[in-house]
């Protein structure tokens, strides 16, 4: 495991965020979807997550979610991701991170 001090932690920018709108994303290497997410004043972003084997596009919509939004864009296919969902892996599974109770989209996680 390597260590980082918390100068480098401070950087990261982790918010909360609600997803407001999932597609399939059939172009993706590996099953996906995109997801369009509200955090609040600092805007809509979009992500792809590659979260199909545990979660409908039902379950995720208005669902809050964890996310490091100030990575710099990647092109994945013929999509822009702007931000990166925080899940725990279980073997192969991503299992999203939330809030434990619902809080104002943008909040900081700290």
């Amino acid at each position: 495991m390597n260590t980082i001090n918390f100068e480098d932690f401070t950087k990261i920018d982790l918010r909360v965020g609600t997803i407001i709108e999932v597609n399939d994303f059939p172009k993706a290497r590996n099953p996906a979807y995109q997801l369009t997410i509200d955090f609040g004043d600092l805007g809509v972003k979009k992500s792809s997550a590659q979260i199909t084997t545990l979660y409908n596009k039902e379950d995720l919509l208005n669902r809050q979610i964890v996310a490091i939004i100030n990575f710099p864009k990647k092109q994945i296919a013929n999509f822009m991701s702007e931000c990166l969902v925080i899940g725990a892996v279980d073997a192969s599974d991503v299992i999203l991170l939330k809030p434990e109770e619902k809080v104002k989209n943008g909040s900081i996680v700290a």
